[in-house]
């Protein structure tokens, strides 16, 4: 009997400090409204010349804020595969870092896998879809590609800001199962060789504890996901 009030005390605690880290993050992001700002002020530089370290160099609070005042992108212009960076911030940014890399592509823990891009295509005038693109290393040294993790594409209002606009949304729930199924992404663009993206996933708070990412072009050519 003392064995399972130990163990459900333990439980306890660990449930409330993910409870007072996911708090945290979320507060850590900031208002879920734009504070007025240009992107240009926000970065520092001139959007369109603006690079990954220029973002990644910035407060979650600001990565967040850019955001918001950066571009809707006209369905149909994101073609391709693109290639991903994750930015960093906040005290939940290392653990998501370890689940996008060595979680998210199977679901299971694979410590020779990293997340490097998103690919889309257009099937619609209104819809597409894609994939997510990650490395695996194999015994013998070489490395893989795979494409996995397919979604669903389209421009529909935010769930992460209170801005009022429209986002290219990704939707995982046609393709994906477990926690993977309530993944979402948004994406706008900074400039044509640069996205801005923010995901979350229900079991990590929904759309108020975004992680957010960057997509880089030019892209390559559409492959299609493994089958």
């Amino acid at each position: 009997m003392e064995t399972i009030i130990t163990i459900g005390i333990c439980i306890g605690v660990l449930v409330g400090i993910m409870l007072a880290l996911n708090i945290i993050n979320i507060l850590q992001a900031g208002s879920k409204k734009p504070d007025g700002r240009t992107m240009e002020e926000i970065i520092g530089v001139d959007p369109a010349k603006a690079t990954y370290e220029d973002v990644e160099r910035l407060s979650r609070k600001d990565k967040m804020q850019v955001f918001y005042a950066a571009e809707t992108p006209e369905f149909g212009e994101l073609e391709g595969e693109y290639k991903a960076g994750l930015l960093s911030g906040g005290v939940l940014g290392k653990s998501s870092e370890l689940f996008t890399h060595h979680v998210f592509p199977t679901g299971k823990i694979t410590l020779g896998t990293r997340w490097v891009g998103k690919a889309f295509t257009k099937e619609t005038q209104l819809t597409g879809r894609g994939y997510n693109l990650f490395t695996k290393k194999n015994r013998t040294g070489s490395t893989d590609t795979l494409r996995i993790r397919e979604i669903k594409t389209g421009i529909g209002p935010t769930n992460i800001g209170k801005d009022g606009k429209l986002s290219f949304k990704i939707d995982y729930r046609m393709f994906n199962s477990g926690a993977v199924k309530s993944m979402r992404d948004e994406l706008r663009r900074i400039n044509d060789n640069l996205y801005i993206g923010a995901g979350y996933m229900g079991l990590g708070g929904g759309s108020i504890n975004p992680a957010p990412f960057v997509l880089m072009g030019p892209p390559t050519s559409y492959v299609g996901a493994d089958k």
